[in-house]
């Protein structure tokens, strides 16, 4: 039984539909990478799965139960951290930390003692006082404190600074060998590159791409640079090949992944020198789904 399974999901809020058929589906241990700018229909797909939102249409559930009828129960195992969160000014941070540790049953004093230490958060100061990057540290220790079976996170590193991001890396991969699934979404795409084992792509409320990350990688264009003896020549003609760049006798060029083996073929005759190429990334994909027709995002 998928832990998250999302069919044809749709949400309208008057005539603006802002989900279109929208389909997920998380396996226990998957860190799922769901991503889009903002605006492409992230939280709202969220807030739907945590019973916040009912949708217009299709069907949701979590844990094999329907996200909205069932929504309290499904709460007593998942945790989740928003991109901005919002905590009671006048209690400090270890107060909410309990608090929040409490409210799901747990009582894990030195896993919380742990994570504090880790993120480096002085929790006796009051929320006021504290810095986004503050307290989404707040609720990210709160929601790993806890024993969840399944985390969804929305841009939780939003207002992190570096160090801090690697910590939280660290407890991502650290929760999956754990048996935990992760619902990450970002639009840190090397974040999202470097944790997740599948991604979907959302545009204007719309899937355009899922899968397992390896396999999505097909469809992008391995960028190369490649130095002859000879002067290359028919280059433009060749199947794959593609934003073409020449000087000298250097070619600077993207080319389909399935098409590799073929360019090299061609390419060979002509005496290689130095062949120079950067694997295709995530980011990769992501941008050649989110060009425009006039190169604009």
């Amino acid at each position: 039984m998928a832990v998250i399974s999302v069919r044809d999901l749709t949400k309208k809020f008057g005539k603006f539909t802002a989900l279109n058929k929208v389909n997920l589906e998380l396996e226990k241990g998957d860190i799922y990478g769901f991503i889009g700018p903002n605006g492409a229909g992230k939280t709202t797909t969220i807030r739907i799965l945590l019973g916040i939102l009912k949708a217009s249409g299709g069907k949701a559930t979590v844990f094999g139960q329907d996200v909205w009828k069932d929504a309290v129960s499904i709460h007593k195992n998942l945790a989740y951290v928003p991109g901005d969160v919002k905590l009671w000014p006048n209690l400090t941070g270890g107060e909410l930390i309990d608090l929040f540790i409490k409210l799901r049953g747990s009582n894990n004093k030195t896993r919380r003692d742990e994570l504090i230490e880790r993120f480096q958060l002085d929790p006796t100061k009051k929320c006021r006082t504290y810095s986004k990057g503050n307290r989404q540290k707040v609720a990210l220790i709160a929601a790993f404190a806890s024993d969840a079976d399944l985390y969804i996170l929305d841009e939780p590193t939003s207002g992190l600074d570096p160090l801090m991001e690697q910590i939280f890396q660290e407890l991502i991969l650290e929760a999956r060998d754990q048996g935990k699934t992760i619902l990450l979404s970002s639009h840190i795409l090397h974040e999202v590159e470097k944790l997740c084992n599948k991604v979907s792509i959302i545009r204007e409320g719309q899937i355009i791409e899922a899968g397992d990350l390896k396999k999505l990688r097909h469809l992008t264009r391995t960028r190369m640079e490649v130095e002859t003896k000879r002067q290359l020549e028919g280059f433009d003609r060749v199947k794959g090949v593609h934003d073409l760049y020449i000087k000298d006798k250097t070619v600077y060029f993207q080319v389909d992944s399935e098409e590799i083996n073929n360019v090299i073929k061609f390419i060979s005759p002509f005496e290689i020198l130095r062949l120079e190429s950067a694997p295709p990334t995530l980011e990769d994909l992501f941008m050649r789904h989110y060009r425009g027709e006039a190169g604009d995002l």
